[in-house]
């Protein structure tokens, strides 16, 4: 894998063909599970920390070396001269076409903790460290003592650390970043790397200046929900939700990446305090930057937290429909439209001769409701256990043996996904907080439920709907970005870009403009 030193000869490349800017995917750690998974950038574990994925291990080997001839200190001139021989034959087994992450990652960190642990008094007492420490210990110490807490407990997952998680986050990382802390050599171990990352860096962002490119960064639009930020700063996060995106033409079922949405109200608190600090940070190294997903300033595909898919989302912040324009129009039959509108013949249609089967299992029958064309069957509603897509998508009902018939397999996922098809059928979401706000669910217009409403009643929600997605939110979308974005743009010198995809509101392109 490449690192931050190979970004010289990026930039080297760049100036020689006469291009002036190189941008990078964004460079944060995202060391959450500890596999290949981390391997995707825009899941961050901190908004500040650097992958350790990017360190070049030969400076440090070189520095071990350095300092153990001038101490002539024998043990650890036979160690660092091991480490460079280890160095050199991982560079030349991993050196393939595709980045064997997990083996990479483990190389490294095993590398960096033995120059660490050997060069320890020496690195932990120099002015350069107690300089780094005294300038980056706000978000710092926080980060070493995440990532050491999450390797004692088996995940980073912090709701599940007992009282180390659920307490106050700020008297943990103070007691077990104290030097007299049994951890402090696994938290003394991070400090480490992210000076060496820091330094690494920042000689590549001044070579790419002497050359005259600019580097360009990418701000991710989210954090992990197992973060050091979520940890830490609870009260900006609304970690029952997910952030995502809704259907449209790259994803038919909409996109749901599991990053907790804002609480922009408790951000606003302090003016914005955690995104300044994160832009103010990065511009040490970054001439420009990308803004991830520049809609989320505007507005935010927000998605209760038990949901795996994109679809059954609403906007963060939006104008509600409320209970009373739904009465207004003769809609006053909420749990009809808000449940799964499941029927005997919605069952036969989607599951043909396996109707009876899923019936048994996953539903309960409810009552029974008249068709459009006046007949009458029965309708049904989930069992508790498999009402959400968490329940419905993660049950033991759905797995299969290793070894299973083909047959058995498609038949197995076709029944899922018939029944997370089932679970969609609504008009509207409920607002978990007001019971008189609702929101149309996206695509209503193809689900059953709304093709056997009656004429009036399709027209009146057709309006609706069109009105809450294309009408009433402009000026409060316009509005939240005039007071969010400009947090990012002010305390910066970097040349801030938004970038964007999907369902544009009209009101997107004036206010960028009008922030420059």
């Amino acid at each position: 894998a490449g690192d931050f030193g190979d970004l010289k000869m990026l930039v080297d490349v760049a100036a020689a063909a006469g291009m002036t800017v190189v941008q990078l995917l964004p460079v944060n750690d995202t060391t959450v599970h500890g596999t290949w998974w981390d391997s995707y950038p825009y899941s961050s574990v901190s908004v500040i920390a650097l992958h350790p994925l990017y360190l070049r291990l030969q400076p440090l080997v070189a520095a071990g070396a350095a300092l153990a001839a001038f101490e002539g200190n024998a043990g650890n001139s036979t160690l660092f001269a091991g480490l460079q021989a280890e160095v050199a034959r991982a560079a030349a087994t991993l050196d393939t076409k595709e980045v064997d992450y997990e083996a990479t990652m483990r190389v490294k960190m095993s590398v960096a903790r033995r120059c660490f642990d050997a060069t320890r008094t020496a690195f932990l007492s120099s002015p350069a460290l107690v300089a780094f420490l005294e300038e980056n210990q706000v978000w710092l110490k926080p980060y070493a003592v995440f990532r050491v807490l999450a390797d004692v407990f088996g995940t980073a997952q912090h709701w599940r650390w007992g009282t180390m998680g659920a307490g106050d986050a700020a008297a943990v990382v103070s007691r077990l970043s104290a030097p007299d802390s049994h951890l402090f050599p696994a938290v003394a171990a991070h400090y480490y790397v992210q000076f060496h990352l820091h330094h690494q860096l920042l000689a590549a962002a001044a070579h790419a200046g002497r050359r005259g490119v600019v580097l360009k960064g990418d701000l991710p639009i989210g954090v992990d929900k197992a973060s050091v930020d979520t940890w830490t700063h609870p009260e900006l996060f609304r970690m029952d939700t997910s952030t995502g995106a809704p259907p449209d033409g790259f994803d038919p079922n909409g996109q749901n990446w599991g990053f907790p949405t804002y609480n922009w109200d408790n951000m606003a608190k302090d003016g914005y305090a955690w995104w300044r600090g994160r832009m103010t940070h990065l511009e040490r190294y970054f001439s420009a930057m990308r803004v991830d997903h520049v809609l989320g300033f505007f507005r935010i595909w927000e998605l209760p937290g038990h949901t795996r898919t994109g679809r059954m989302g609403r906007f963060r912040p939006s104008l509600p429909v409320r209970r009373s324009e739904l009465d207004a129009r003769g809609l006053w039959f909420i749990d009809r439209l808000c449940d799964p509108h499941i029927t005997a013949r919605l069952l036969k249609e989607t599951f043909q001769d396996r109707d009876g089967e899923v019936a048994g299992r996953f539903l309960d029958k409810s009552g029974s409701c008249q068709l459009p064309d006046g007949s009458s069957t029965t309708t049904y509603c989930f069992k508790p256990d498999f009402a959400t897509e968490e329940g419905l998508l993660e049950s033991d009902a759905f797995k299969v043996r290793g070894g299973s018939p083909d047959w058995l397999v498609a038949e197995t996922a076709a029944m899922r996904a018939g029944l997370l098809h089932l679970q969609h059928n609504v008009c509207l979401l409920r607002d978990p907080l007001d019971p008189d706000a609702f929101y149309p669910r996206i695509e209503m217009d193809k689900t059953h439920s709304f093709q056997e409403l009656q004429d009036w009643a399709r027209h009146g929600l057709s309006w609706l709907y069109d009105d809450y997605f294309h009408h009433r939110q402009d000026a409060l979308w316009r509005e939240n970005a005039r007071r969010t974005l400009p947090a990012l743009m002010t305390c910066t010198g970097q040349l801030v870009c938004g970038e964007d995809l999907g369902m544009v509101p009209p009101c997107v392109p004036p206010v960028l403009e009008e922030l420059g």
